[in-house]
């Protein structure tokens, strides 16, 4: 079996709107020895921006927290341990996220939440429990100071409309009314002001889930919707190259990940069934001993 070598976010040649750290991390670490190779991400700075009739999360330099406390208020709402799989690639990524989210220019763009569930859903989605993969989200999100609910409450929208989409509909919501319609125009007004968008990653990918979604598999369908958004669409394809090439070398991490731990449950199941005989000879051998003794002090 090969060994996975690196899952890489590359670093995308920068552009003046754009910023990227090519900061990368070891998922696979010392706590899981037997695992073959590594599994690195590096990570990015994003800008987002949102329509101005929702949400907007502006900061200013007198109420922006550290790093630090950003990463401090995660572990203090979340006080569970987190697999080391897990947990190196949420600390790289809580930290780019933190960058994001205190820029003078962000605001929350629905289009941009959607890339960001899409991507978390990606990378905890073997996460042994439910429950527990979903608290994490809660607690990731309101450490930033933001409503994980509205995340998942307008991912949720984006995906319920793709799926009633037509390629043609899809690509003509200029022409037309509607909730989502309404926000793909005010980000298509913002994307050709010029200073008054910023294009991320995780934008890229939430179209790539709206495409998904619509069936939408022709190049052109996305040559079409970039132009009507006002988006560069060179920006979205090397990205999207990036997401891609993420998710198949995730499927294979995973693979090795749930092949370590079934030969590690089967080692244990073996170790305890060895155990038994043991126990109950020993069992034998002291009931016997106590035997003996009885009868002596009868005699």
């Amino acid at each position: 079996m090969a060994a996975i070598t690196s899952v890489t976010f590359l670093a995308l040649a920068q552009s003046p709107d754009r910023k990227f750290s090519s900061r990368s991390s070891s998922v696979f670490t010392s706590q899981s020895p037997k695992l073959l190779g590594t599994v690195s991400y590096d990570l990015f700075t994003y800008r987002a921006s949102a329509p101005r009739f929702l949400v907007h999360c502006m900061s200013t330099a007198a109420d922006v927290p550290t790093v630090s406390q950003t990463k401090s208020k995660f572990l203090r709402t979340y006080k569970k341990p987190i697999p080391s799989i897990y947990n190196t690639v949420l600390q790289e990524l809580i930290v780019q996220q933190h960058l994001i989210r205190y820029k003078t220019s962000y605001r929350y763009d629905p289009v941009f939440a959607l890339g960001f569930v899409t991507v978390y859903d990606q990378l905890m989605g073997g996460y042994p429990e439910d429950e527990e993969r979903d608290a994490i989200f809660k607690s990731y999100i309101e450490a930033l100071n933001e409503d994980p609910a509205q995340y998942r409450i307008d991912a949720k929208k984006l995906e319920e409309w793709s799926q009633t989409q037509s390629t043609s509909t899809l690509v003509e919501f200029q022409s037309r009314g509607g909730e989502v319609e309404n926000i793909l125009k005010e980000i298509s007004q913002r994307a050709g002001s010029k200073g008054s968008f910023s294009y991320s990653r995780f934008f890229a990918v939430g179209l790539f889930r709206i495409l998904e979604l619509a069936n939408a598999t022709e190049s052109s369908i996305l040559d079409m919707l970039c132009a009507a958004l006002n988006i560069n669409k060179k920006s979205v394809d090397r990205d999207l190259d990036v997401y891609r090439n993420l998710l198949s070398k995730l499927v294979q991490a995973k693979e090795l990940l749930k092949e370590y731990i079934d030969r590690e449950r089967k080692k244990n199941e073996e170790r305890t069934a060895s155990q038994k005989p043991n126990e109950a000879v020993t069992k034998i051998l002291g009931n016997n001993q106590l035997t003996a003794i009885s009868l002596h002090t009868c005699r």
